[in-house]
């Protein structure tokens, strides 16, 4: 009764949803494309690979920062069990289009399907996994069931449990108590995220505090940022000029960051911004707000075609920001003021970077408070303090090197988690891989 009512409430929710979806069609090429795939309707070439056979985990991530989790974990797993192969699933074009540059053959890419009955039924029977990896909170019943029924395996990696996500979870208790009990592991980041999930209703004994999986998906790419300091040289941004960064930006905060650039330059004249759109399809919206701040800029995507050196770097390209963060002196990381999720703050401090960050990360509470901890970042409570302690950080060269370098102090000592995240599932695994597939 309780997955027959699911069912229906998600039907109706998809419905709902559909002039959504057909929005993003319309402004997203990528995800129109996909579509159909989310539905299980897959092209001869995909069916043909799915049909190929061997020993293959279904490893789910719905986005960015998920994803390369799973890009980290496929590798990794994969110096153990060599023969292994890989269907990444995303659910976001912007992860998927990262992924299809990132991922070889013989893996396979595919958006993740519908969660309903027909449809994961189809998938579970086209895809035949080992084993099904779900990253940080990726809770799907439908799936989470099919494959139990099956006696699939089904593990969550770098799991995370967010204070805002528990609160929608507790109200759907009736759900999680007979849901998770179908999981055999748990590896969850923090301890606020093992006590939320077994308080959801995880078997206390299958949960294993790991740590975060994202200290360890940075790899820096001295090619690639050569790259990017030749664009910085194009712009006439020398080596002495102070770079302020806003990465991963929401609507709004571009806005913040062009009024505080707009003063602070009053003192610091040779200020350079450069803004990093969390969605690159943005671009047209912040250049409006530039314009209209008559502030001259340079898009990233135009830059043979510009003339004009600019004093602010709009980087509208997808898969550079990580390389431009080592080149600037202060960075900002989105999401963080207009929203309350935040984004990845690890990565700008691999490169041993100041990070300012806005009052609330929820999507990186233990994460956050590793860097609190260690005095490794700079939290503000809003757009005045952001301001604030960028003008201290611009006047204090040695307090930024400080605390860029406690930064990636503690980045380093947090490594470990993936090992301990194999550890725990290769002897699941092993057990499991005994057992007839799907199609046997």
């Amino acid at each position: 009764m309780v997955w027959r009512l699911y069912n229906i409430l998600f039907t109706i929710g998809f419905i709902l949803l559909l002039p959504r979806f057909f929005a993003r069609m319309l402004k997203r090429g990528g995800y129109r494309k996909g579509f159909g795939q989310r539905l299980t309707w897959y092209d001869k070439d995909t069916r043909q690979a799915l049909a190929s056979g061997g020993e293959r985990i279904w490893i789910h991530a719905v986005s960015v920062g998920e994803l390369f989790v799973a890009l980290r974990f496929i590798d990794a797993w994969r110096a153990s069990y060599p023969a292994t192969h890989f269907v990444l699933t995303t659910t976001t074009s912007t992860g998927h289009a990262l992924a299809r540059d990132k991922l070889k053959s013989p893996d396979l890419l595919l958006y993740f399907p519908v969660d309903t009955p027909p449809v994961m039924r189809r998938a579970i029977r086209l895809i035949n996994p080992r084993m099904l990896v779900l990253v940080e909170a990726e809770l799907w019943p439908n799936l989470i069931r099919h494959c139990n029924g099956l006696q699939i395996p089904v593990v969550l990696i770098n799991g995370r449990i967010s204070a805002r996500s528990f609160r929608g979870y507790q109200k759907l208790g009736w759900v999680t108590r007979r849901l998770l009990p179908k999981l055999q592991a748990f590896c969850m980041q923090g301890p606020e995220d093992a006590e939320r999930i077994i308080a959801m209703g995880a078997p206390a004994e299958r949960v294993e505090i790991v740590g975060s999986a994202k200290y360890e998906i940075v790899d820096r790419d001295e090619s690639s940022e050569q790259k990017a300091r030749e664009v910085l040289d194009l712009l006439g941004v020398g080596e002495d000029s102070p770079v302020l960064l806003g990465g991963s930006t929401w609507p709004g905060e571009e806005v913040v960051l062009l009024e505080i650039y707009s003063r602070l330059r009053q003192k610091w004249p040779s200020l350079k911004l450069i803004l990093a759109p969390r969605h690159v399809e943005r671009a047209a919206e912040i250049t409006s707000a530039i314009e209209s701040r008559h502030i001259p800029y340079v898009r990233r995507s135009r830059l043979e075609e510009s003339t004009e050196e600019g004093t602010v770097l709009l980087l509208d390209t997808t898969g550079e920001l990580k390389h431009f963060y080592a080149h600037a002196d202060i960075i900002f990381v989105g999401k963080s003021l207009s929203r309350t999720e935040g984004q990845n703050i690890i990565e700008p401090a691999v490169y041993g970077k100041p990070v300012l960050v806005g009052p609330r990360l929820d999507n990186f509470e233990s994460i956050l408070a590793d860097f609190k901890a260690a005095d490794a970042i700079w939290q503000v409570p809003d757009e005045a303090g952001l301001e604030a302690a960028i003008a201290d950080l611009l006047a204090d060269p040695a307090r930024r090197t400080a605390l860029g370098e406690l930064a990636a102090a503690l980045v380093k000592s947090r490594a470990g988690a993936l090992q301990r995240t194999l550890d725990r599932l290769s002897s699941i695994y092993d057990e499991h891989s005994k057992g007839p597939s799907i199609v046997d």
